[in-house]
C-alpha cells in the first residue's frame, strides 16, 4: 500500500478522491512509484509539487449510444458525454474504464478527462436509423453528466434538446445541483412524460462528502435540487448510493426522511461495489482518512460480498447477502415507509417518438 511508503510519509492529496495514480496490473501498464528519498530531495530543490490540474481532451467517437444486455440493470442503452469525472468520488465503479486509455483509475480518472462534443449530432444519426426503436436512454450511468466541465461544454444540455425535439425518453442520474441549469428543458420533457431524474445523496456531513466526493456539490445543495425538481413537476428519485458500511450508513434514515419532506416520491439504495482497480484505491483512501476503521469497513464489505472485496456476478453484484446486508435492507425499507415513499416507478412515454424531430412535422409539399 502507498507504493512502499510509510503512512506518515504519504499526506492526503487535497481536493482529490484518489490518493495516488495507481495503475492496474492486468493490462501490463508500467507502474508509477514515488521514491520517498528522491521526492524529498526534489522538494528541497524545487519546492512542493505543483497542484494537480484538470485537463480535457476532446474525443470524436463514431457512435454515442451504448447498448447493453445486462440482466440486472433497468436500461438497455445509455449515453456518456464524458469519460472520467472531476467529482473524484473514491468509490466510483467506473474508474477502471480509464485503464483502457493506459491511464490510472486513480488520480488520472479525475484529472484527465475526455469530452465528446459531437454527442448530440451522433445521437441524431442513431435516432434516424430506420430500424431504431425507442426506449429510455440513461445518462449518468458511468460518469456524471453534470460534472463541472458540463458548464463549459454543455453536451448534456445538447443531448436533452435532441430528446425533446424527437420526443425521446431519457433518464438522468447525477450528484450535482447543476442539473437545475437545464430545468427549462426538464420541465418540458416532464410535461410529455419523457424524463426522470435521480439525484444521489451519500451522506449529510459536508466534511465527509468533501473527502468522499471532493468536487461534487455539498449534500444540502443536492437535497435542495431534489426539492426544486419536485416543485417543477419533474419525476424525481433520491438515490442513497453507495451505502458504505461504518462510513455513510448512519445517514440512510435521515437522507430518506429529508427527501420525503421535500415531496420526493421514491428512494433506493445501492451497496458499495469495489471492482478490480477500485478496491485498492478505496483501501488506500481508508488508510489515509479513516485508518482506525479500515479493518471494520472492509470486513463488512467482504461479509456482504461472499468473502471477497467484490462480487462481479450479474444480479448478485446488486444484491448483497449476509447479516449486514439484511440489516441495511431492513433499515432502508423502514425508513422509506416512515417517509411515505415507495420504490422507483417511472413509466416514460415512447409512443410519440419522431426520428426527424421538428422537421417530421413539416408538410411534404408546402402550400403556396
Amino acid at each position: 500500500m502507498f507504493f512502499g511508503m510509510e503512512r506518515d510519509k504519504f499526506p492526503a492529496v487535497e481536493g482529490r478522491g484518489a490518493q495516488s495514480a495507481q495503475v492496474p496490473d492486468r493490462f501490463g501498464l508500467p507502474g508509477r512509484e514515488t521514491d520517498g528519498d528522491w521526492r524529498d530531495a526534489m522538494e528541497a530543490l524545487d519546492g512542493p509539487p505543483a497542484k494537480l490540474r484538470t485537463t480535457v481532451i476532446e474525443e470524436h467517437p463514431k457512435t454515442i449510444v451504448t447498448f447493453n444486455q445486462s440482466p440486472d440493470i433497468g436500461f438497455d442503452r445509455s449515453i456518456n458525454a464524458y469519460r472520467g469525472c472531476e467529482h473524484g468520488c473514491i468509490y466510483c465503479f467506473a474508474r477502471p474504464t480509464h485503464a483502457f486509455h493506459d491511464l490510472s483509475p486513480g488520480l488520472d480518472f479525475e484529472t484527465k478527462l475526455f469530452a465528446k462534443p459531437q454527442a448530440a449530432a451522433l445521437l441524431r444519426q442513431t435516432l434516424a436509423k430506420p430500424r431504431y426503436r425507442p426506449k429510455p436512454i440513461a445518462m449518468g450511468t458511468n460518469t456524471d453528466p453534470y460534472q463541472p466541465i458540463e458548464g463549459r461544454y454543455g453536451i448534456t444540455r445538447q443531448v436533452l434538446e435532441v430528446c425533446l425535439e424527437t420526443r425521446h425518453p431519457v433518464t438522468i442520474t447525477t450528484k450535482s445541483d447543476r442539473v437545475l441549469r437545464d430545468l427549462d428543458l426538464l420541465r418540458e420533457l416532464a410535461a410529455r412524460r419523457l424524463v426522470a431524474v435521480a439525484v444521489s445523496v451519500t451522506s449529510l456531513d459536508p466534511r465527509l462528502s468533501r473527502l468522499l466526493e471532493p468536487r461534487a456539490p455539498a449534500p444540502a445543495k443536492r437535497l435542495a435540487a431534489l426539492g426544486t425538481l419536485v416543485e417543477a413537476g419533474v419525476p424525481t428519485h433520491c438515490s442513497v448510493a453507495p451505502v458504505i458500511p461504518a462510513i455513510t450508513d448512519e445517514f440512510m434514515e435521515e437522507i430518506v426522511a429529508s427527501a420525503g419532506r421535500l415531496g420526493v416520491p421514491s428512494a433506493g439504495w445501492i451497496p458499495l461495489r469495489l471492482p478490480y482497480e477500485v478496491a485498492p484505491l478505496f483501501r488506500e483512501w481508508l488508510l489515509v482518512h479513516f485508518p482506525d476503521r479500515h479493518d471494520k469497513v472492509m470486513g463488512i464489505v467482504r461479509s456482504i460480498r461472499g468473502g471477497r472485496d467484490n462480487d462481479p456476478g450479474f444480479v448478485t453484484r446488486m444484491r448483497p447477502s449476509g447479516v449486514w446486508a439484511d440489516l441495511f435492507r431492513a433499515r432502508f425499507r423502514l425508513a422509506r415507509k416512515r417517509a411515505g415513499m415507495g420504490k422507483v416507478r417511472f413509466e416514460l412515454d415512447c409512443t410519440h417518438f419522431r426520428p426527424g424531430g421538428d422537421a417530421a412535422q413539416l408538410p411534404l409539399f408546402p402550400e403556396g
